[in-house]
């Protein structure tokens, strides 16, 4: 299908073909048939990205912050990738269209296949000819309404929720200052709810023609409209302003004041300089608001992305209300946006659109209509590598690599390590949205990009599965890519639960008993055939591997080296200063994230159960009670290994990002080791100090986690990691949560947990464990 995309680094749009979207729980699918584009917010989206990087370091100093600390924290050249993922990723364009339901998702029960409907939302309401929207941000659309009209919803509810922020009442006097689209809407609603509106706007046309749609009066200077408001008012001033003009000016904040009544409420939409005039506002005690969007709702991940409603005893309304009253008042013929239309452009040719918003056309633009084919291209795979692969059959010497997920990870570390392996080959990447799938694939030479995760799985060209979706994902695919009998590579954490961990390790066994079985009755035949003849290197079985990185670092090896060497049990510290994530952070959700200690604490675990040589037996956490600012993610936990090590843990979201993100200190056998962020190593035994340094980079294993894989394909031999380590680290993660919230010390079972999965086959498909 279509869609149109802005290059963040050069701000031109362009149209791309890319997979259409298949739809998600709690979303709804649906065939565009006219979207807005928005003057305002798209024209300065595409203003930034023009920009070079001197005025877009100028337009945002705080970016220029995080880069300079992210350059401290982890070295010139992982900032500098950062930086250019960022700018080479597509920018999706538009937030309000209009069509036809496709499918829904599960959960969904209010919409079916055939419904007319109009859709909000930035990232998801995007000029595409499929969208996946969530439910809340859909509405059902009159037969009456047509879908031009249905388009300018979400507009429409940006202007209703401004007035329902200044509380309109019947009969007021209010003064709307940019009569752009939201100002226009907003002048039509008022009107419909029994006010008396003036207007202001530079341009003659647009005062004309809001005239036309029910103001009073509209002019383009202010001393006139102070005049003019002051005749209408008997002296007093407008009852409410609403602000719709975009200028970094500071005159229409100004003007505000000017034409309020004493005690009046002025409402700021748009994007307006905002140096108040304090002694102006104070006079008349005035109270300003600024409308964030079209409503309660807006940037609440629980309700726009998870469906969550309000209680409409507590909010009346929502941004899906506000939709729905504006849909209610085009139904009735309250509102007339068809007069706000000035240009419409299919979907083939949408880059046009905006040009004519930066003002090359003869017709001042003021609703820009993108329309859309009747009948969409659903394919939900794109080809991007003109090689005819037909006959490719991935072989044990190298790794013919699927992925799943194409995020900020995946992009600035995953794949350029991935990139610098001589072996792997890149086949198919795949994500939830297809201009996000279509950059990956185009950026790192995929042969095609795909929305269904099925085209990986199931691809016969596609021996390994790596995974890198969000985290309540990676069980079922983990489970998925072993059934299908591929090697799986899946970032952290492997699952969220112990019912997922059960499913893997069940997966895991099975196929494990499959395949013994399947190379012991080959090895019988090669002993018959020929006794003395060397074993030949075999694929083995399809091999689980977790990113769990840092046990690859060439500096966490020299420190393995070391300590490998002293015979008595360890004792470790891991500081972590991971930094603060904000509550409504995907990755505190416990369906999405499963919360920091699952998610990111496991890679410490891992890392000094590598150091160990041991898994984790024993637990204990403790956290800081700090209100609803942090979630679980200010704990010291402290690991008793099955070798006698005792290992802690600190880690906090609290602290400073600049100070370095992580330390470990390493104490036994008269030896003392320090790794310092993974820059600086120091190893100290016998009175005498060794000191390997990284100025630059820190490497921290990603390449040569993938090196370490392909070597084990290659071999036949072992996985980098044993299963059961994987297995123990996941599990003492969970140990961990329940450690923290019962305040007591809580057995890690990795042997008993194993047995219980697999029930009573454990012995067959395992064979005896030794005690620990």
């Amino acid at each position: 299908m279509k869609q149109l995309v802005q290059s963040a680094r050069k701000g031109t749009a362009t149209v791309v073909d890319v997979p259409a979207p298949s739809v998600r729980p709690d979303h709804v699918l649906v065939q565009a048939a006219a979207s807005v584009v928005s003057p305002g917010t798209e024209r300065s989206v595409m203003e930034f990205a023009g920009k070079g990087l001197l005025g877009k370091a100028q337009a945002r100093p705080d970016l220029v912050r995080q880069v300079l600390d992210k350059a401290r924290r982890e070295g010139i050249v992982s900032t500098l990738g950062a930086v250019r993922d960022r700018l080479d990723r597509p920018l999706t364009l538009g937030y309000s269209n209009a069509g036809t339901v496709l499918a829904v998702g599960d959960g969904v029960d209010e919409f079916r296949a055939g419904d007319r409907v109009a859709c909000a939302g930035a990232g998801s309401a995007v000029h595409a000819e499929v969208v996946n929207v969530p439910r809340n941000l859909v509405v059902t659309l009159p037969e009456n309404v047509g879908f031009e009209s249905g388009a300018f919803a979400t507009l429409g509810a940006i202007a209703l929720h401004s007035l329902r922020l200044a509380d309109i009442q019947l009969g007021e006097v209010v003064a709307v200052i940019g009569l752009g689209m939201v100002g226009l809407l907003a002048v039509q609603v008022a009107r419909a709810g029994g006010c008396r509106i003036v207007g202001m706007d530079v341009s003659p046309e647009r005062c004309e023609l809001a005239e036309g749609l029910g103001c009073e009066v509209a002019l383009t200077d202010g001393p006139r409209l102070l005049d003019r408001v002051s005749q209408l008012t008997q002296g007093h001033g407008a009852d409410k302003v609403i602000i719709c003009a975009a200028t970094p000016s500071n005159e229409p904040m100004e003007l505000a004041g000017s034409i309020a009544r004493d005690r009046a409420t002025v409402v700021a939409v748009g994007d307006v300089g905002m140096d108040v005039p304090r002694q102006l506002y104070y006079e008349k005690e005035l109270t300003l608001r600024v409308s964030r969007s079209y409503g309660p709702g807006r940037y609440d991940p629980a309700y726009e992305e998870r469906g969550h409603d309000y209680p409409i005893g507590y909010v009346r309304w929502t941004e899906n209300r506000n939709m729905q009253a504006f849909v209610h008042l085009l139904a009735d013929d309250k509102l007339d946006v068809g007069r706000l239309i000035t240009h419409r452009v299919p979907i083939e040719d949408s880059a046009k659109a905006y040009k004519i918003v930066a003002g090359e056309s003869s017709v001042p633009p003021l609703g820009v209509v993108i329309t859309y084919p009747e009948r969409p291209d659903l394919t939900r795979r794109v080809e991007l590598s003109p090689t005819d692969r037909a006959r490719h059959i991935p072989t044990f010497q190298s790794l013919s690599v699927g992925l799943l997920g194409a995020g900020g990870f995946a992009t600035t570390t995953l794949l350029p390590a991935m990139k610098k392996v001589a072996g792997i080959e890149l086949i198919g990447v795949c994500t939830a949205t297809g201009a996000r799938s279509r950059h990956a694939g185009d950026k790192f030479g995929f042969s095609y990009c795909t929305t269904d995760e099925n085209e990986i799985i199931d691809d016969p060209q596609v021996n390994t599965v790596a995974i890198a979706t969000r985290n309540h994902l990676h069980a079922r695919q983990v489970v998925a890519g072993l059934t299908a009998g591929k090697h799986v590579f899946c970032e952290k954490p492997l699952s969220l639960h112990e019912g997922e961990l059960q499913e893997i390790v069940t997966a895991h066994y099975s196929i494990q008993k499959r395949e013994r079985a399947s190379t012991g009755n080959a090895r019988g035949e090669r002993r018959d055939n020929a006794e003395s003849a060397a074993p030949e290197p075999t694929a083995g079985a399809p091999l689980l591997m977790v990113g769990f990185n840092r046990r690859f670092a060439p500096m966490a090896l020299r420190l393995k080296a070391f300590v490998g060497d002293i015979r008595e049990p360890l004792v470790l510290q891991y500081r972590v200063n991971a930094g603060y994530l904000p509550p409504d952070h995907w990755v505190h959700d416990p369906e999405q994230g499963g919360g920091r200690i699952i998610s990111e604490v496991c890679h410490f675990v891992d890392f000094l159960s590598f150091l160990t040589g041991a898994v984790p037996t024993r637990v204990l956490a403790h956290g800081l009670s700090n209100g609803s600012r942090y979630h679980d993610d200010n704990v010291i936990v402290t690991l008793e290994f099955s070798n006698g090590s005792v290992g802690s843990i600190t880690y906090v979201a609290s602290g400073d990002r600049r100070v370095a993100k992580e330390r470990v200190e390493v104490f036994g056998g008269g030896a003392a080791a320090i790794l310092d962020d993974f820059r600086r190593l120091d190893l100290v035994s016998d009175g005498r100090k060794k000191v390997y340094r990284s100025r630059l980079h820190r490497d921290k294993g990603h390449r040569h986690e993938w090196e370490a894989l392909l070597a084990s394909v290659r071999s036949g031999g072992p996985p980098p990691i044993p299963f059961d380590e994987i297995v123990a680290t996941t599990l003492a993660t969970f140990r961990l949560v329940d450690a923290l919230h019962a305040g007591t010390q809580v057995d890690v079972d990795v042997a008993g947990f194993i047995s219980s999965a697999l029930g009573p086959a454990h012995e067959e498909v395992t064979g005896p464990r030794e005690t620990q």
